[in-house]
């Protein structure tokens, strides 16, 4: 039960620096004249490489996080199953 509120703030910082990542790149494209729109649909293509090289460690903790939360899940289901068939 630990890990759940640690994945949560893991994830919201991911979540909030993916987005940060987008917003700087657009600027710096926007300082340079080129149209918003266009800079935005670029800073989104870029960003996703960018991304994953830059926040690797905490892409790792939200990856882990994510595989302990679903392997609970597991757990828990195959315990409400083996309940329902009466074993």
């Amino acid at each position: 039960m630990s890990k759940t509120p640690h994945l949560a703030r893991d994830l919201t910082l991911y979540l909030l620096a993916r987005f940060g990542l987008i917003a700087v790149i657009a600027a710096v494209l926007v300082l340079v004249k080129v149209p918003l729109l266009v800079a935005l649909a670029i800073a989104i293509v870029v960003g996703l490489p960018v991304g994953l090289l830059v926040m690797r460690g905490l892409n790792a903790r939200v990856t882990a996080g994510l595989a302990a939360r679903n392997e609970r899940r597991a757990r828990e289901r195959a315990k409400l199953r083996a309940e329902l068939r009466g074993e």
